[in-house]
């Protein structure tokens, strides 16, 4: 059988398993050592000769890669080819709206569609602050969803979003994403697959990230190193690209270099001061700004 193109829906470290064209499932191994797929990325493939398995040899364009630095500062990959990055707060642990707005700048960098899921709505006490955040979210052009993973209610919203399209859930640790993940799943989760070859290498080998296809639709890519995922920004204009009102207003800036702090001529902080855009959502773009700067200067 000649090189066919499949699609990464597990990884178990140097192990994936791809889906070829006609949705059939095969395991496969990587040629040499340079190549990294990812879940999600389309690769080049051709079956061995007299096993099972196949091999993979080359990894198509992407569309796009969520990305972080890792301990040694390089870029590592995580996922691929990614149609909407899922952001989660939830009504405990208290939100950290900050970290929200990196994702968010991230998926904007990424340029993919993203939403707002605010979950644990069922501990919800009328809360000001998360009420008049979320409504910055919405503001800013944000779908917001309210959901409860324990009671299901607004589940059936999520799916329906998520329908046709390859997702991503994002957010603070404890606001329930493995628990949305797993309701949108009926429950039926699976985080371990076994693979086998003809050398035992891979039985029972816990799975690093995996393709999840929803009941209703859509697929979800899940992983621990996804789940924990934190943003970096490498640059100023990816920080202003980051928040759509602000990239939007800043056309409108005296400077074209306008970087939104102490300029005159400012179309963003007059749009601030008019409460157009809104205050905390500035005040995270500031922030992200000083953090891209001073990572810039260490570098």
């Amino acid at each position: 059988m000649p090189t066919a193109q499949a699609q990464v829906i597990a990884t178990y470290s140097r192990r994936m398993r791809l889906r070829l064209a006609d949705d059939t499932e095969v395991e496969a191994r990587i040629k040499g050592k340079k190549l990294k797929p990812v879940c999600g990325d389309y690769v080049t493939a051709e079956p061995i000769d007299n096993e099972g398995e196949w091999l993979i040899t080359g990894i198509c364009d992407r569309e796009n890669a969520l990305a972080r630095p890792n301990m040694r500062g390089k870029v590592e990959v995580l996922a691929a080819n990614v149609d909407l990055l899922i952001v989660v707060a939830a009504a405990a642990p208290e939100p950290d709206w900050f970290i929200l707005d990196r994702y968010l700048a991230a998926a904007e960098n990424m340029r993919v569609d993203s939403v707002v899921v605010f979950n644990k709505t069922d501990l919800v006490t009328g809360d000001v602050e998360t009420t008049k955040a979320l409504g910055d979210y919405a503001q800013s052009g944000y779908p917001v969803l309210l959901c409860s993973a324990e009671t299901e209610s607004g589940i059936e919203e999520l799916n329906q979003v998520i329908r046709d399209q390859t997702a991503i859930i994002v957010g603070q640790s404890g606001v329930g994403k493995s628990s949305i993940i797993n309701v949108l799943m009926g429950g039926q989760t699976q985080r371990t697959k076994e693979i086998s070859t003809k050398t035992g290498e891979g039985k029972h080998t816990t799975v690093n990230s995996m393709m999840l296809d929803l009941p209703e639709g859509g697929r979800i890519i899940d992983s621990p190193g996804v789940r924990d995922y934190a943003p970096a920004l490498d640059s100023i204009p990816a920080v202003v690209m980051g928040f759509r009102e602000i990239e939007k207003a800043g056309h409108d800036c005296r400077f074209a270099n306008c970087r939104h702090l102490r300029e005159p001529g400012c179309a963003v902080k007059s749009g601030v001061e008019n409460d157009i855009i809104s205050a905390r959502r500035y005040e995270s773009y500031r922030r992200l700004l000083f953090l891209t700067e001073k990572l810039d200067q260490r570098s």
